[in-house]
């Protein structure tokens, strides 16, 4: 399972990078390789491998500091190169040692060599890890949402970066795969003949590839296709604090939160691999993970009654020794009560169960009327944001396309009233525009299909109130499912190159305009259920 690792491969790239590398030695990043190196070591990790100084590449110190070897870790892009064509002019170091994340160009090859007049240069070589690893089976590229209505209107700089994280993706897990791409969308089908042409270009590199029995598959698939999944209320605690706080690498702010004095809190990491709460619990409902964080709570405090009791020079020794992971662990149960505090908090004040309920069967149920009278009633709610009423208009929208057009009108049309600005009022139309049935190619609520429909309902009744909240599944979980059996449409996903009819062990899903951590989850899910087959997302 570890070749299928993302999080492992980027962390083994940089372990090598820096203990390779004997003495003490300096980091130099770009804005992109710092973040991408913090998502999996941290920064006290990194000073305790004789690593002296971390800083970006284009801000390197004025002085000298000749006992030092630079260890450059950048994207191999233009304005890196000229960055490291100044530092070899006028090095800071004793030595250089060369790491770029991705495929580095011929002439950018050349341009190092001519400014190394100096000689400092000691290798050059391509670590292949140009993607953000936020789990082990999740990765990002961190581009902002790419949610284009046509091919004309994307930026052909986001395409080139996705193409090239793509790649990199592939090559650190030694994947050489067969494409599939989502047939309806012209900007998915750009995408994956990039990235055949880039396979094609550096079969060499891709030559080196893992063997397996049945060849790797790379599925690119277009956002627009599930609209639904990233505009409902999430109830999983990384999820959670997404959706609620936002998490930029790892990090969140709370400087905002009410209540948050402590220096400690204003801003908090949550990542797997520094904090084993986080670890167990990131795919937790949030009905658990207040038992959970209970019995946090508890195990901090039979400690603290315990280090209460000093008495003996003995018993002072002891809690020194353990003074670190004692402050450790009282830094993590306040981090994790705050957290959770106010999740619990802002769900009361903002009626989000209720909220979630309705969205819930919009996205599940096929009740035209019933559904009229739930967005009503959250539209009245006072307590419910106006961002949360724009979305549960917006999830209407979607599903009651074609014979919701008037109620659809009265529901903007109270929103005007409540005081939604125009802005907020367009992204209603902009998402029909976008993701309306027209635009996509699967048959996201089933409305053709009276039997599936009717076997919805039915199960709705037959699960309950209880799992009200968590009753939708993304289409992924269909498209997973699919793949497993070997029966996902060549109609609607084509291969791009020449494929092997056998079913895939190792799968690679990219979707393009962003993926959300209830596909993540689904993931996680599927590996669980399925240890013949692996898949990163």
């Amino acid at each position: 399972l570890e070749q299928m690792n993302v999080f492992h491969v980027v962390r083994e790239y940089v372990l090598r990078m820096i203990n390779d590398v004997s003495g003490m030695k300096v980091l130099l990043f770009d804005h992109e390789t710092m973040a991408i190196v913090s998502m999996v070591l941290s920064q006290s990790e990194i000073l305790s491998r004789n690593v002296f100084l971390t800083e970006l590449l284009e801000n390197s110190t004025q002085e000298r500091l000749a006992h030092l070897k630079a260890l450059v870790f950048v994207r191999p892009v233009a304005a890196n190169i000229k960055a490291l064509k100044a530092e070899l002019h006028d090095p800071h170091y004793s030595e250089y040692h060369l790491f770029f994340s991705n495929i580095l160009k011929t002439s950018f090859i050349e341009d190092i060599a001519l400014a190394d007049q100096h000689e400092m240069v000691r290798q050059v070589q391509e670590f292949f890890a140009d993607f953000y690893a936020v789990s082990p089976t999740l990765f990002s590229l961190n581009l902002p949402t790419l949610a284009p209505h046509s091919i004309r209107d994307v930026a052909m700089a986001d395409v080139d970066r996705i193409i090239e994280g793509i790649t990199s993706c592939c090559l650190s897990l030694k994947k050489r795969p067969s494409i599939r791409f989502q047939k309806n969308s012209a900007v998915v089908e750009h995408v994956a003949k990039g990235v055949l042409s880039r396979m094609d270009r550096e079969r060499e590199l891709f030559h080196q590839a893992r063997k397996s029995e049945s060849p790797p598959l790379l599925l690119i698939l277009d956002r627009r296709d599930d609209p639904v999944t990233p505009l409902l209320c999430q109830w999983t605690y990384q999820a959670m604090v997404h959706e609620l706080f936002g998490i930029t690498n790892n990090r969140v702010a709370m400087a905002s939160v009410p209540g948050v004095k402590s220096r400690d809190l204003q801003e908090i990491v949550l990542a797997v691999h520094q904090d084993e709460f986080f670890a167990t619990n990131w795919h937790t409902n949030f009905g658990d993970l207040c038992m959970r964080v209970k019995e946090l709570v508890d195990g901090y405090q039979a400690k603290h009654k315990s280090h209460e009791n000093i008495q003996t020079i003995a018993d002072m020794q002891r809690f020194v020794e353990h003074y670190p992971e004692y402050r450790r662990m009282a830094g993590n149960v306040s981090k994790h009560v705050t957290v959770v505090s106010e999740i619990s908090r802002i769900i009361e004040e903002e009626s989000l169960m209720e909220v979630s309920a309705v969205e819930q069967q919009l996205a599940c149920a096929e009740n035209h009327s019933d559904a009229v009278k739930k967005v009503f009633e959250v539209l009245m709610h006072p307590r419910v944001t106006l961002d949360h009423k724009v979305r549960v208009v917006a999830l209407f929208a979607l599903h009651y396309e074609s014979q919701g057009r008037i109620d659809l009108e009265s529901m903007i049309d109270r929103l005007k009233l409540l005081g939604v600005d125009p802005p907020r009022l367009r992204v209603i139309n902009d998402l029909l525009e976008y993701a309306g049935a027209s635009k996509r190619g699967a048959d996201l609520f089933s409305s053709k299909n009276i039997f599936v429909s009717f076997t919805k309902t039915f199960h709705r009744e037959l699960l309950g109130a209880s799992n009200i909240y968590t009753e939708h599944k993304p289409l992924l979980d269909n498209i997973l499912e699919q793949i497993s059996k070997n029966r996902l449409k060549e109609t609607l996903y084509p291969y791009l190159d020449s494929h092997s009819r056998d079913r895939p062990q190792d799968v690679i899903i990219f979707f393009v305009g962003g993926t959300t951590f209830e596909e993540a989850l689904c993931v996680d899910q599927f590996n669980k259920n399925n240890p013949n087959m692996r898949v990163v997302l």
